[in-house]
């Protein structure tokens, strides 16, 4: 744990002086009042989002899984995401200027409701292989979003419905990117959780059987997911897979005991969250690849990873 969060924390010192922008140790030294000013205003709100979202993501995805219980889910595949850009483009429509905050409790709103129908479809699913849960949530995700991308067509906001379905940490600036500390907020009230979702996991009956009130921690669960999705689309853009890939890796690694994972899962989210940002920022340098694109080939690829992982352990 200690190496890994000295490794996220050089990450994020290096985020800090990469850019077009010329920042560096010396000039900050020397006193160079625009250094200094883009190191406040940009470098370090941005860093800080990054943490926030990809830690909040990593570990929505986590609960995501352990209510679906499915390995194959995470926001950007059961319409989470869709939803919560469908709640956005509402509010746009019929109130364009409401407040952040207000247009972030649509969205979530939005998302939860996505949420909740894409578990009631399950049980109505004949689930022969888990393989089949991942299916249903990409078609209604499929759904979902071509009701947005209809009524945003309509509308003539399909540039502002890119913008929101594309990961971008281009435009994080100090005053844009608060939303993303009730990510950072709800990531430790899922920490104080923990073995309820673990409990949850294991099904309804067990988890009665215990003493727990089964449907009180689904709704805390799709709670905590929408609300970070919704604070993270709202402030940034979609971040696809990211959910997929760190809790699975976490779990391949040291089990699936979410007390003594999750730390691990908002690590790994934030480094590799970081990773692929200064990656993006230094492969068509001066320019800037969104980290949804650099997010959805690494996640795609993962993503066929684990299926072909799956088949070779089935033949």
């Amino acid at each position: 744990m200690f190496l890994a969060t000295g490794f996220v924390l050089v990450l994020a010192v290096a985020s800090l002086f990469v850019g077009v922008s010329d920042v560096s140790l010396k000039s900050l030294l020397e006193g160079d009042a625009r250094a200094l000013q883009v190191l406040l205003v940009s470098r370090a709100p941005r860093t800080l989002a990054l943490i926030l979202a990809g830690s909040g993501m990593a570990i929505a995805g986590m609960i995501m899984q352990m209510l679906a219980r499915n390995r194959f889910v995470e926001p950007s595949t059961v319409g989470t995401v869709e939803s919560a850009t469908l709640g956005i483009l509402v509010i746009t429509i019929f109130a364009p200027n409401a407040p952040v905050i207000v247009k972030m409790a649509v969205a979530a709103a939005f998302a939860m409701a996505g949420t909740a129908l894409f578990i009631r479809i399950l049980k109505f699913v004949p689930l022969r292989s888990v393989l089949l849960v991942p299916l249903v949530g990409i078609m209604l995700a499929g759904v979902i979003g071509a009701i947005t991308t209809f009524f945003a067509y309509r509308l003539d906001l399909l540039q502002s419905l890119g913008a929101w379905m594309t990961g971008d940490f281009s435009v994080v600036l100090r005053g844009r990117y608060e939303l993303l500390w009730i990510a950072g907020a709800l990531s430790v009230a899922a920490y104080i959780a923990a073995d309820r979702f673990t409990v949850a996991g294991l099904g309804q009956e067990f988890t009665t059987n215990l003493g727990l009130n089964y449907r009180r921690v689904m709704t805390l669960g799709l709670a905590i997911v929408s609300l970070v999705t919704a604070s993270v689309v709202v402030t940034v853009g979609s971040v696809p897979f990211l959910g997929l890939i760190v809790p699975n890796v976490v779990a391949m690694t040291i089990g699936d005991n979410m007390r003594r994972s999750l730390p691990w899962v908002a690590l790994l989210g934030a480094g590799l969250v970081l990773v692929c940002d200064i990656f993006g920022r230094l492969i068509i340098r001066p320019y800037e690849m969104p980290i949804g694109a650099v997010m959805g080939v690494i996640g795609s690829l993962f993503f066929l990873y684990l299926l072909l992982r799956r088949n070779s352990r089935a033949s």
